[in-house]
């Protein structure tokens, strides 16, 4: 199964940024399985609040492909999206999201809002929730429970 096999790419660069010390998440966009873009969270690296791991590879992707519409493609990420990165999925036109683990405080796709199919938009993309969410969440709690760890000392 395609979905899984890129889900794994992706939680290999959440894998990357945590190790960073990043918060992390891992994406890449994949178009007729060639994959376009493959990043991960880098708001510390950069100081940077857009640099979420979605907006970089869909930059990734439309740089690649010399176009911003990237219809036909397909977003992977191991979060659900927040509304920023929700609208740029919108923006930049592809085809499906598919994400790992819920964000029942911020997500922008299921938990919250549904903006990528909210059909008031001029675009909707397919969502696919919750592949491999146990090993995206898993992720996501060492890396707070390190960061409250290290709070506590």
């Amino acid at each position: 199964m395609k979905d899984l096999e890129y889900m794994q790419l992706a939680l290999d660069e959440a894998r990357k940024a945590f190790e960073m010390d990043e918060v992390p998440v891992g994406a890449l966009v994949v178009k007729e399985d060639i994959i376009l873009s493959r990043t991960h969270n880098l708001m510390e690296a950069l100081q940077d609040p857009t640099a979420h791991a979605e907006v970089l590879a869909i930059r990734e992707a439309a740089d690649k492909l010399e176009s911003w519409r990237l219809e036909g493609a397909t977003l992977y990420v191991t979060k659900e999206p927040c509304p920023m990165c929700a609208g740029a999925i919108v923006n930049a036109r592809l085809s499906r999201v598919v994400y790992g683990c819920r964000d029942d405080k911020g997500g922008a796709v299921d938990s919250l809002y549904h903006i990528p199919s909210d059909t008031r938009l001029n675009h909707q993309a397919e969502v696919v929730s919750e592949v491999l969410s146990e090993e995206s969440a898993g992720f996501l709690r060492s890396f707070f429970r390190s960061k409250r760890d290290e709070r506590a000392m």
